[in-house]
């Protein structure tokens, strides 16, 4: 029975990002070649072209892929907390520590923000952000917080934690530079608790 057509341009959409995860982690966005990487899993550069639109269409979708995967892994170990308030730590430890991850550091952290922008205006911080406020909502309905606008402190707080890794990734020295990453954002969002929560 023949793949119907849906099935066939999934399919040729997922070998492209992949190759391009490949590629993109071993030689950097602008030294990976889009003639090799087509050739890799025997498809043309037309392909690249009608699925993504160029090569910068192609990485905007291969760092949607990892981003989303970042943000199931640091939703994980919210969710594996044993309350909210150390949930919402565990969530933005998750995502610096994931900055001293190569595929990371290198696609999303590095060339991410050279070719697509300021990832804090890519559309998956968007529900990223929704998550952190309605979290942080919950935190000072139940007094475990001081009573702060919700969406402000949701930016501040990821904000810290996107500034943190794309501290790490920069650096010369990662892993020093992480130790001193997690402990600041914890100290940094230890100033929400209220005095008898601490």
């Amino acid at each position: 029975m023949a793949k119907k057509r849906t099935e066939m341009v999934e399919e040729t959409r997922a070998k492209l990002i992949q190759a391009a995860r490949v590629a993109f982690a071993e030689k950097g966005y602008a030294d990976a070649s889009m003639d090799e990487l087509t050739a890799a899993v025997g498809l043309t550069r037309g392909a690249l072209y009608h699925n993504f639109g160029d090569k910068k269409g192609l990485l905007q979708a291969v760092v949607d892929q990892i981003d989303g995967e970042m943000a199931m892994r640091a939703r994980a170990e919210q969710e594996s907390a044993p309350n909210a308030w150390l949930g919402l730590l565990a969530e933005g430890e998750a995502y610096i520590e994931m900055a001293l991850e190569p595929e990371i550091q290198r696609i999303v952290l590095k060339d991410g923000p050279a070719v697509l922008g300021d990832p804090s205006q890519w559309p998956s911080q968007n529900e990223c952000l929704l998550r952190t406020t309605e979290t942080i909502q919950s935190l000072v309905d139940d007094g475990t917080i001081k009573p702060v606008d919700a969406e402000a402190m949701a930016r501040l707080i990821n904000g810290a934690a996107l500034n943190a890794a794309l501290w790490i990734a920069a650096s010369n020295e990662p892993s020093l530079v992480l130790v001193k990453a997690v402990d600041a954002f914890r100290q940094l969002a230890s100033g929400l608790l209220k005095k008898d929560r601490r």
